[in-house]
């Protein structure tokens, strides 16, 4: 399948939102689990069904043959139930998938989808004015990807790349802090002054995440039910410059 470009996804996003989506396939993911618990628990009952058995071979030798066989039908039964259970989640993602506009199971496609034509709208509300917005942003030097960003906000006076995570992590913040150093080497070497600033994106985001963020300068955007926003921040926060 076809990589969908960043409008595509937006237009086959319509209608859901990213806590709907990221819920039925948190969903799936506990009834596979389940479905897997359940199993490997009746195949160690008969696994221990054939232990005692064995142990009774002195007393019945025909007792014991046919525990023996009982146990292997059950642990053939349990794999047999395993394989239709891995079946059965493959065709809900594959279903999902499908409801969805075709985005695959790449659910980090769907995030940004979700925060794409929000993020210029939401900064200006605070002051920065940014004129253009780029997604997928790549830096190259000598002939190499130097870094490369989700999406680059600009205008002349700043510049904020900003990283988009499903999941946002401490050491997905620590990456976009390398990354922004990157690109302001970049930029240095093209004598392109202008300031920038940084942010980080997430449909989960916890609180230790979100205050070590903002510790660190950076903003963070939030998924809200329908739309984003930006976090509010501390009292004395100020953005870091580079």
């Amino acid at each position: 399948m076809d990589e969908l470009t960043a409008e595509q996804a937006v237009e086959a996003a319509k209608g859901l939102t990213f806590e709907k989506v990221w819920a039925v396939l948190i969903q799936t993911q506990k009834m596979m689990q389940n479905s897997q618990a359940a199993i490997q628990k009746q195949t160690e009952e008969s696994k221990k069904l054939m232990d005692e058995s064995q142990k009774r071979s002195e007393e019945s030798s025909i007792k014991t043959e046919k525990f023996i066989a009982e146990s292997q039908k059950s642990i053939a039964e349990s794999q047999k139930r395993m394989a239709e259970s891995q079946k059965k989640t493959e065709k809900i993602v594959a279903d999902l998938s499908k409801n969805i506009g075709g985005l695959g199971n790449t659910i980090g496609r769907f995030t940004e989808a979700m925060f794409s034509t929000e993020l210029w709208k939401k900064f200006r509300e605070i002051g920065y004015t940014f004129t253009k917005q780029a997604p997928r942003m790549k830096f190259y030097e000598n002939g190499q990807v130097l870094a490369e960003v989700d999406f680059f906000l600009e205008n002349g006076m700043y510049a904020m790349p900003v990283e988009i995570k499903t999941e946002l992590s401490l050491g997905d913040v620590d990456d976009h802090l390398v990354r922004i150093g990157k690109i302001r080497h970049y930029m240095d070497t093209r004598n392109d002054d202008r300031k920038l600033v940084g942010a980080v994106a997430g449909g989960i985001v916890s609180e230790s995440v979100l205050n070590y963020a903002q510790r660190k300068g950076l903003f963070v955007i939030q998924q809200t039910g329908d739309s984003v926003a930006i976090a509010s921040t501390p009292d004395g926060f100020k953005a870091r410059e580079w």
